[in-house]
């Protein structure tokens, strides 16, 4: 299949109305736009919904009524056929941020008063003219960091408001060319390859280099950050992640699409490993984590160049026993 046009309208259409509706309207535009067996996945504490009207109740609209004069601001809208079921279905995705004025308490997090955005990325799985699958994932502690909060303490790599791809291209509403699109999947088909190869001998850096740019862009959840150049990358994120677990598992992914010089993919989980070797300041422990990610990649010519990244921290320190949400003391500033 190459024409995605049905499903992006569906998916715009459920945006412009899920964003004009007000607090009562929200689970009538869920119920509207989903399927009867609907199953929507998102990160700590809000887990994993089989029901629009819960969605609503427990996410949108406590959500909605704490940020309000809500903008969606989308960096990247793409469609595809699922690579991991032999491109039996559809999914369409979108990246940007939720912004609007922090005016009430959300999950404990203070108000601001001021500007605030929430960074995301959606997978939505279109059959027969409704939504039968959702993964909404977004960074809270992102957010909290721009309400004065430190929910990790210091990070390998830089904290920002992250934008979206260089080119400015990715908002794609027309479908693109097939054969680039395969040419992405391809790419992230062979970075994902080369992931499971750790014990290769190859230096992280050399490893990196055959399907990245040497300048390439890892915007990474807070906590850990973003860095720039594969020397960086590997100094602030790689080398200290593959240092801190062991026994990573497979990678586990329900939907992986590409279209044009996008791509992108989700898991849950996306593999599990052990933090024998601490990570984050966190002691070691021999507890086997479980990982929930969404990424979002651009291709450049043959290789990667810039990724967003989205993993479920909090559930991450859930699983070691920390509830970061649950001991909120304040902001910090």
């Amino acid at each position: 299949m190459t024409d995605f046009q049905a499903e992006k309208r569906l998916v715009l259409e459920y945006y412009d109305a899920l964003d004009r509706a007000d607090g009562t309207e929200l689970a009538d535009v869920l119920q509207r736009y989903t399927s009867e067996s609907y199953t929507w996945r998102a990160f700590h504490p809000f887990h994993m919904q089989t029901d629009a009207t819960e969605v609503a109740r427990l996410f949108w609209q406590p959500f909605r009524q704490s940020v309000t004069s809500l903008q969606r601001r989308m960096d990247v809208f793409i469609a595809g056929n699922n690579h991991m079921d032999d491109g039996n279905s559809v999914w369409v995705s979108s990246m940007g941020h939720l912004m609007g004025l922090f005016d009430i308490e959300w999950l404990g997090i203070q108000p601001t008063g001021k500007m605030v955005m929430l960074r995301y990325a959606e997978f939505h799985k279109v059959e027969d003219g409704k939504i039968a699958d959702t993964a909404f994932y977004f960074d809270i502690p992102h957010l909290m960091m721009q309400a004065g909060y430190d929910p990790f303490g210091s990070q390998t790599a830089a904290h920002m408001v992250q934008p979206g791809p260089a080119p400015h291209d990715a908002l794609l509403i027309q479908d693109a060319d097939p054969s680039e699109g395969q040419r992405t999947m391809d790419a992230m088909n062979a970075m994902i390859g080369d992931l499971g190869t750790w014990q290769s001998g190859l230096p992280i850096e050399e490893e990196l280099a055959r399907t990245w740019h040497d300048d390439m862009i890892w915007w990474g959840p807070a906590g850990i950050g973003a860095t720039y150049t594969i020397e960086r990358y590997a100094k602030q994120h790689a080398g200290p992640f593959r240092a801190a677990f062991s026994e990573r598992s497979g990678t586990g992914h329900i939907a992986r699409i590409a279209e044009g010089n996008y791509c992108g993919f989700f898991g849950w989980p996306n593999f599990t490993a052990k933090p024998t070797g601490g990570f984050m300041g966190l002691p070691p422990s021999d507890t086997k984590c479980e990982f929930r990610v969404i990424d979002m990649y651009r291709r450049e010519g043959d290789k990667l160049k810039e990724n967003w990244i989205f993993i479920d921290l909090l559930h991450f320190y859930n699983q070691l026993g920390i509830d970061i949400l649950a001991n909120l003391k304040g902001p910090s500033t």
